[in-house]
């Protein structure tokens, strides 16, 4: 099975169809697709210029699409590799138990649904290099109130997600399923009472 590199390469081979091109690049979001691998295909689609569903896009549209998707995985790759150093000294000290930032942080290894969205057409509209700057920037900094993307409050937790997790606080603006250790315990009960108050408006 091609790695992420590989595939990158044929994306950018002009000598491939480009339909096949195209798949390529799909492809390349079974290795890496922070918010899944739908929502991250209509974002860069979104933000490229892309029709989702165009089978032969303007290769010079596929390779914007691509060259953002690339600044985001260096950029994520990058952490994952000073969390690797990181964790070995913190072993090497006798702290063998994970935080609780770093414990999601291990499910997310390798840079799928790192943070998933409700919907895939509801997603932050940024690059996705800036929104995980933002992100590692809340996890480095410990939990807070709001959004760690776009720092609104209006979250609501959501039992009724149809993908991993299957419940979580959701930010109403960006569409993220936000991480759990990026919210203080009062943030978390807010979220739960948005819940109960919007049943009981709808009653």
């Amino acid at each position: 099975m091609a790695g992420f590199r590989a595939l990158a390469r044929e994306v950018r081979n002009p000598r491939r169809h480009i339909t096949a091109r195209r798949t390529s690049l799909r492809k390349c979001l079974e290795r890496f697709a922070p918010y899944g691998h739908r929502a991250t295909w209509h974002h860069l689609c979104t933000r490229s210029g892309i029709t989702p569903e165009d089978r032969r896009p303007d290769p010079l549209l596929l390779l914007t699409a691509l060259e953002e998707l690339e600044e985001a995985r260096t950029l994520w790759l990058a952490y994952e590799a000073d969390f690797a150093a990181r964790r070995r000294q913190e072993k090497l000290l006798g702290i063998r138990q994970p935080s609780a930032v770093d414990d999601w942080h291990l499910r997310t290894w390798g840079g799928c649904d790192i943070i998933p969205c409700e919907s895939p057409s509801t997603h932050p509209d940024d690059r996705l290099a800036d929104v995980l700057r933002r992100l590692i920037a809340a996890m480095e900094s410990g939990p807070g109130a709001a959004c760690p993307v776009c720092a609104r409050a209006g979250l609501v937790w959501r039992e009724d997600l149809d993908r991993y997790p299957s419940a979580g606080p959701v930010c109403a603006d960006c569409g993220i399923v936000v991480p759990l250790p990026l919210l203080t315990t009062e943030a978390l009960a807010a979220t739960r009472r948005a819940v109960r108050m919007n049943r009981y408006a709808t009653v």
